[in-house]
């Protein structure tokens, strides 16, 4: 339910630019985020990192898109949100004894080495640039269309083979606790 949620006004945006513009669109996915943080906030008295920096860079470069009916602003966010993750997960390298994703898996996942964790994190680091660049690159190379296409499909498609791929790498290192071994 929390990755559908996540997803909505993503989704929302699709189906808005399909049946309108991308001005409705930049319009209804600043409105779907707003109600997401809010509804978040209700529910769970806190807001997510994730969910704070896509709010605020949404209500900036959706809100300069609808004002100054430039929609080159809102094309530049998967971009900005893909970066700064980028440089908080590379940041987490060096503040703290965990990296960022280790400290988001490890109460699920118990590995061989910290050495797997920095590898992981280092591998979402280069994914998040990665990404990044193939949206400005879609975004100013082919028209609106098709970078909306590509906003839904092809950034979801490669986050998903990149989690298959790091799900392949993980599990060569994946260690197994005698509780759950009695277990099997």
């Amino acid at each position: 339910m929390k990755l559908f949620l996540d997803f909505l006004p993503i989704l929302l945006f699709f189906v808005a630019y399909k049946v309108y513009d991308i001005y409705t669109a930049t319009a209804v996915i600043i409105v779907a985020t707003v109600i997401q943080v809010g509804w978040f906030w209700f529910k769970h008295h806190r807001v997510e990192n994730m969910h704070l920096i896509t709010l605020v860079l949404v209500l900036v470069l959706g809100g300069l898109t609808l004002f100054l009916q430039d929609e080159n602003f809102i094309k530049w966010k998967p971009t900005v949100v893909n970066w700064a993750f980028a440089i908080a997960f590379l940041g987490s390298q060096f503040i703290g004894k965990k990296n960022l994703l280790q400290r988001m898996l490890d109460k699920q996942i118990t590995v061989s080495s910290t050495k797997v964790w920095t590898n992981l994190n280092i591998a979402w680091i280069v994914f998040f640039i990665i990404i990044g660049i193939l949206n400005l690159f879609v975004a100013f190379n082919f028209d609106t269309n098709t970078w909306v296409n590509f906003k839904l499909f092809g950034m979801l498609g490669l986050t998903i083979v990149f989690v298959i791929g790091q799900s392949f790498y993980l599990t060569r290192y994946i260690v197994i606790d005698d509780e759950s071994k009695k277990d099997v």
